[in-house]
């Protein structure tokens, strides 16, 4: 496999330093990607990057993961308008190891391979050095006005910030350059991977290692940042970004993002954020071309990812998930699904909060609907909807609007999902 040709027709390179093609066609080449570890989960906007890296190793070239510790410390700069805030050593210790086991779902860490991937925190080389000795080996190597000609060290002087920009950020780029020089002399490394809002930094690392080393056969390639059609920032939702860790972004939320993305969209995330072949993926377009009501790239790009990411088994419960609302065989899916994700599916139904105790006495639905929970506002409504075969608990249609409830019935020993019509449903929270 050819790793620039592969990211090319992927549409995963924005730029690259010429002599690279030839770097990686002459032998094994190591590179890095540099993580920011800020959290102690990655989210979609580092799988652009993650891809790279995966593809690099698929291409039999060594990849390395770069967790930057030290550089999370002080926070990039790049086309940010305000410092961030610093975290410390611990808590980066905890997201390294976090991030590790996210990571190794998309590379092979483990083998004997010789190029099987490594993880590295830029602090461990970082955390030694004084300030003194960083300024008088490194710093002496590059100007200042080499670091302010850069793009991000001129937007934030330009006056787009009242804040203007501090020194400890203005160092960034002389930190990250360190990292590409160390990994070099350290590693081998003669590649840097990034997002396009890295160049700057990234051509200061292969500055400073011509500089000190002499060696001119080191390189840098930037993949695009990602966009939506209409605009909006990719990975973002009302709740925030989708993360790929369970806790804080469900799987069928996650495959929820990938399944509802537009046709433009879904067309060019499934190059960059899968492995399938361009074959493939031409047959998914000429597929939606077809019918696009049927939305094949959505749903092959949601399984590819969620499977990749999670795992078979929870692609295949999100899809489960999913046909609840429009099954109705969905009662046997309902009492499997775990509690994130059944209220995930119902994010936004009115909800009720009722005594246990009530259902445990055994309490009639009439009464608990009525009464306790305001779902229906009286009991002759209920016994009507009930009578015409529009009123279901748990997918389950009741007749019996006098049927007594209980615990039996209480999803996750907790929800009772209640459904008047086709399309309103309510959830009573058993307290």
């Amino acid at each position: 496999m050819d790793f620039i040709k592969e990211l090319t027709w992927r549409g995963m390179i924005h730029s690259m330093m010429p002599g690279v093609e030839d770097q990686l066609n002459k032998e094994m080449t190591t590179a890095y990607l540099g993580i920011d570890p800020t959290a102690d989960s990655l989210h979609i906007g580092h799988l652009v990057g993650v891809m790279m890296l995966k593809h690099l190793q698929r291409a039999g070239h060594r990849p390395i993961a770069l967790v930057g510790g030290a550089t999370g410390m002080i926070g990039d700069p790049s086309m940010k308008s305000q410092e961030r805030k610093l975290i410390d050593e611990q808590t980066l210790r905890h997201n390294q190891e976090a991030i590790k086991r996210q990571l190794a779902k998309f590379l092979d860490f483990d083998s004997d391979a010789p190029n099987a991937a490594i993880m590295v925190n830029n602090y461990d080389w970082m955390k030694d050095f004084s300030f003194l000795g960083f300024i008088r080996d490194i710093g002496k190597h590059i100007t200042v006005n080499y670091m302010m000609a850069k793009d991000s060290v001129k937007k934030r002087l330009s006056g787009e910030s009242r804040e203007g920009m501090s020194f400890t950020e203005f160092s960034y780029q002389l930190l990250q350059g360190y990292d590409f020089l160390h990994l070099y002399q350290d590693k081998g490394c003669r590649l840097q991977l990034g997002g396009s809002d890295q160049w700057g930094n990234m051509t200061t690392g292969t500055e400073l290692i011509r500089r000190i080393t002499g060696e001119e056969n080191v390189f840098a390639i930037t993949c695009p940042l990602i966009t939506k059609a209409d605009g909006g920032k990719f990975g973002k939702t009302e709740s925030g970004n989708v993360w790929l860790d369970p806790r804080y972004t469900s799987p069928y939320k996650f495959y929820q993002f990938w399944l509802n993305v537009s046709d433009t969209d879904a067309e060019k995330y499934i190059k960059i954020f899968t492995t399938l072949s361009e074959e493939e993926i031409k047959e998914l377009v000429a597929l939606q071309a077809q019918d696009p009501g049927q939305r094949p790239l959505q749903k092959r790009l949601a399984k590819e990812i969620t499977t990749m990411v999670h795992s078979a088994e929870d692609y295949e419960a999100a899809v489960e998930a999913s046909q609840i609302l429009f099954s109705n065989k969905a009662s046997e899916t309902l009492h499997k699904i775990d509690e994130d994700t059944l209220l995930a599916v119902f994010e936004g139904v009115p909800q009720f909060e009722v005594d246990r105790q009530l259902i445990a006495d055994g309490v009639k639905l009439a009464d608990l609907l009525t009464d306790h929970a305001k779902v229906f506002p009286s009991k002759g409504e209920l016994r009507k909807l009930a009578q015409q075969g529009g009123f279901s608990v748990n997918k389950e249609k009741v007749s019996d609007a006098y049927a007594p409830v209980s615990t039996d019935m209480l999803l996750n020993d907790k929800y009772i999902l209640v459904q008047k019509g086709k399309k309103n449903y309510f959830l009573i929270i058993a307290k």
